[in-house]
């Protein structure tokens, strides 16, 4: 197939999607190649990335990336970027009055950005944080960002320092890519954006300037633009921000692809009855008026649920994370959307984003769930046919879009994707004459093992598959999340380190995901539906439609959900009764 460079653009709305997007664009720049020479991988970065050169003359990497955040948010990073710095001449005074300089102390950086400050000034990390590895000569060492924080054995621990996402940001952004909403305040009680109205309002004036020249700049230099993934927060004001920017890329670029990732965290800082009752109406009218202007939406939660009584985050057996810690759960699910994404990041038998699109959003099914194994339990030395064949009782992935699957198996449309496999054998390697312990070890093929194995669970459902044996390399700020059990490619050790010993620092690890169009996201916009519906809006929370949207709209956009949520109707299925029909 072409090797056509087929770019995309990311917005990133809000404080947690940009948490989730931070990580994401970690793990992208970590597999990054600056060494010309290097033979190409099986993901094109420069679907995501552009290339620049600084005032120097220095050629960079940067992301075509607009990202979106309230005053307050960036710390020690300056909306501006350092990048294309010109040398800092002092400006010529021309007030001849007094003057009085007030200067504020700036914001302290946490190890890992002065490690990073460092690297960038061309120093050489101390030899005490490099991995206990066979000495190589100076020659074979390469000094650049990635390859020195590939080697770090240090261990952060920025659990207790990470405040915003800038905390942990590791590569350089664009001067046009930070966008500060200075109407409202990250943090405090007053000018918060809490209401959809609130979000919807903001897209005019200033703010709708910057983002329209902003997105020209990014646009205009592509050559076969495919489309915009968007990454924005679900149940706070960026919903309605995300409503409208969403609508206006519809409008604008008719034809492209838009793949939309609603992002919610578990839990809130300084959370209330009344904003969780606000986080549960954001949630639902961003889910209706993003579908609508979107290729598809998908919800990204590692939360049980998005109404007000969520049940417990999934437990992933081979992770020890904080569901509350923002900085842990972005990270589960930026490695998540690593693999979920790759499909239209491939060199060779990439898909574009609309044709992945209509795939899966099909008869107006624009909502789909995720799932995922993170990580996909696999033994080191093993086969994928074994480590599937220990999975035969339930499928290995949890629920990413506080959406269970479907337990009678009818699907729509699935999207599977097995990433970071490398140096693992995808069939079984039996000597002649060996009969296949199961099914999965007489196959000749990966994908058609993993196409077996799931249609042992989904016999009749459209199912499309994407293999990629390149793992997402896990290094620093990347948090150590990983149980013991693991080796240092994320692979299960057949024996545990010795006690005492520490264990393996994981380097990557193999994910299996999944996106889906089933009977249950019926079931779950019912359920969005019937929460909001239910509430006396006026009475229970009066000020949150102070800013938009009228009544009239509020109701519009719940009957669109109903309707939404009977799209995915199994009718050859139905024996409810008729007053259960009308609810779903």
């Amino acid at each position: 197939m072409s090797n056509v460079c087929r770019e995309i653009i990311t917005l990133q709305l809000g404080h947690y999607s940009n948490f989730v997007g931070t990580h994401w664009w970690n793990l992208q720049d970590a597999s990054l190649s600056y060494d010309p020479d290097t033979s190409l991988g099986e993901i094109q970065s420069d679907v995501l990335f552009r290339e620049g050169q600084t005032l120097g003359g220095h050629v960079t990497h940067t992301p075509r990336l607009i990202a979106m955040d309230l005053k307050g948010s960036l710390r020690t990073l300056r909306q501006e970027g350092s990048l294309y710095d010109a040398s800092e001449e002092a400006s010529a005074v021309t007030w001849e009055g007094s003057l009085m300089m007030h200067e504020e102390t700036p914001a302290e950086k946490n190890p890992f950005l002065e490690d990073l400050d460092r690297l960038d000034r061309g120093q050489t990390l101390a030899e005490d944080d490099l991995c206990a590895q066979p000495r190589r000569s100076a020659a074979a060492v390469s000094l650049d960002v990635n390859s020195q924080l590939a080697r770090l054995q240090k261990a952060y621990r920025l659990e207790g320092s990470v405040r915003v996402w800038s905390d942990f940001l590791r590569l350089h952004l664009h001067p046009r890519s930070i966008s500060v909403i200075h109407q409202f305040n990250h943090d405090g009680e007053a000018h918060r954006l809490e209401a959809f109205g609130q979000g919807e309002a903001l897209l005019q004036g200033p703010v709708l300037e910057q983002l329209e020249d902003k997105l020209h700049f990014f646009v205009e230099e592509c050559d076969y633009l495919q489309g915009f993934q968007v990454l924005c927060d679900l149940a706070n004001g960026f919903a309605g921000l995300g409503s409208k920017v969403t609508e206006m890329l519809q409008d604008s670029y008719g034809g492209r692809g838009i793949l939309t990732w609603g992002l919610a965290p578990v839990s809130h800082p300084d959370s209330t009855p009344m904003r969780e009752l606000y986080h549960q109406l954001n949630c639902t009218l961003g889910t209706v008026s993003m579908a609508s202007h979107s290729s598809f939406f998908c919800p990204l939660t590692l939360r049980g649920g998005l109404g007000r009584r969520p049940s417990a985050p999934p437990a992933f057996p081979y992770l020890n994370y904080d569901p509350s810690l923002w900085y842990h759960s972005s990270s589960v699910l930026a490695l998540a959307l690593d693999a979920l994404t790759l499909p239209y990041r491939l060199h060779r038998d990439s898909v574009p984003m609309w044709q992945m699109a209509d795939s899966l959003a099909v008869s107006g099914r624009k909502v789909v769930a995720a799932y995922g194994a993170v990580p996909l339990p696999m033994m080191q030395g093993s086969s994928l046919p074994d480590a599937l064949t220990a999975c035969t009782e339930a499928l290995p992935w949890k629920p990413l879009s506080a959406c269970p699957e479907p337990d009678n198996g009818r699907l729509y449309g699935q999207w599977a994707t097995l990433k970071g496999y490398e140096g693992q054998r995808l069939t079984s390697s039996l000597a002649p004459g060996t009969r296949p312990p199961t099914p999965l070890h007489s196959l000749n093929r990966g994908e058609d093992v993993l196409e077996y194995y799931i249609r042992t669970f989904y016999p009749s459902s459209p199912l499309a598959l994407q293999l990629v044996s390149s793992p997402s390399k896990l290094t620093p700020p990347f948090p150590r999340i990983f149980t013991p059990s693991l080796g240092a490619q994320g692979f299960l050790q057949s024996q545990p380190p010795p006690r005492g010993s520490p264990a393996p620092v994981v380097s990557s690890a193999p994910v299996m995901t999944s996106l889906q169009s089933s009977t249950s996201l019926g079931s779950w916009l019912a359920e969005m539906h019937r929460g909001a519906s239910t509430l006396d809006i006026c009475r229970v929370a009066p000020s949150f439609l102070s800013q938009g949207p009228e009544m009239a709209d509020y109701r519009e956009a719940l009957e669109e959900l109903r309707l939404l949520s009977r799209c995915y109707r199994d009718d050859s299925m139905i024996h409810s009764s008729s007053e259960e029909s009308d609810d779903y």
